[in-house]
């Protein structure tokens, strides 16, 4: 319902992706799964355009009646447990240079409030936002949290991380053309839409990577690249945090920028995460919120 409901404000699945943090294959086959249930197309759409069909703009203001009622019962379920304690999820490798900033100073600012930080892997690249496992959660968009509100922390471009011996390794750029037919090393299936945009379905035209194993954490990722199972697409940050013997990173220049975000749902957040958030926020002046 919060997929229909971004994708019948902007009447358009790109910007309805980048709201909604998630991939464009995601929102599309939620849609269709959606309609599928209801029995009737919600959408007229075809390669030029997206218009709400009569049964759309008639379930759209239902929708969206039914979702202002669930956040605030969610919100007054949440406020009923505030035990003063917040958690705090990281995707791993994204912790490490702007985690500590973020959080300079809280325990100062706040000493009613206990922080648990718990690193997650690839197989749950919301960092346990999506769960409710935690509260607030640094991680690399897009995920499917549809409900999430993000601030942009930092930006990175993509690099292939490539064993040594391959023959483009001695190159100084890649375009990511160049390396669709690879081997490729993956995050698990359950990393979902995740997964498929770090190996760039996007631009695979339907053709399914080469999937030469899956790891879950980047040392198992590089550990395989260096042994020459296969390559794998990554940040430029991770060339710095991740250099291992055997292993090149060469830049991909024709990737998007990829984001590190602070996430939350407002929906589900105590007073204390709140209070938290609005501290993490403060220490990054220029965070572009979503």
């Amino acid at each position: 319902m919060r997929y229909f409901e971004a994708l019948a404000t902007e009447l358009n699945y790109r910007r309805a992706a980048e709201v909604l943090f998630i991939t464009q294959p995601a929102l599309s086959g939620a849609i269709q799964s959606l309609e599928r249930t209801l029995g009737t197309r919600l959408f007229d759409r075809d390669t030029k355009s997206v218009a709400l069909t009569d049964s759309g703009r008639e379930w759209l203001p239902h929708v969206r009646r039914a979702l202002h009622e669930v956040d605030a019962a969610l919100e007054a379920a949440a406020m009923l447990v505030d035990h003063g304690t917040v958690r705090l999820g990281y995707l791993i490798g994204t912790g490490a240079d702007v985690m500590f900033e973020l959080l300079d100073g809280a325990d100062r600012v706040f000493p009613d409030i206990r922080i648990e930080t718990v690193e997650y892997d690839f197989s749950d690249p919301t960092a346990g936002l999506a769960s409710g496992a935690s509260d607030i959660a640094l991680l690399r968009p897009p995920v499917d949290v549809p409900d999430a509100k993000m601030a942009i922390v930092a930006e990175e471009s993509w690099v292939a991380c490539l064993p040594k011996s391959h023959p483009l390794a001695t190159r100084s750029e890649l375009r990511i053309e160049e390396l669709l037919d690879e081997p490729i090393i993956v995050a698990p299936k359950s990393a979902g839409g995740w997964r498929e945009y770090w190996y760039a379905a996007d631009v695979r035209g339907g053709k399914p990577p080469m999937i030469a194993a899956e790891a879950a954490t980047y040392e198992a990722e590089v550990t395989l690249v260096s042994r020459g199972v296969g390559l794998s697409f990554t940040t430029s940050s991770l060339a710095r945090l991740y250099d291992r013997p055997g292993i090149q990173f060469v830049p991909i220049t024709d990737r998007p920028i990829s984001y590190t975000a602070v996430a939350w749902r407002p929906s589900r957040l105590t007073m204390s995460a709140s209070r938290l958030v609005e501290h993490m926020l403060s220490r990054l002046p220029s965070a572009k919120k979503s």
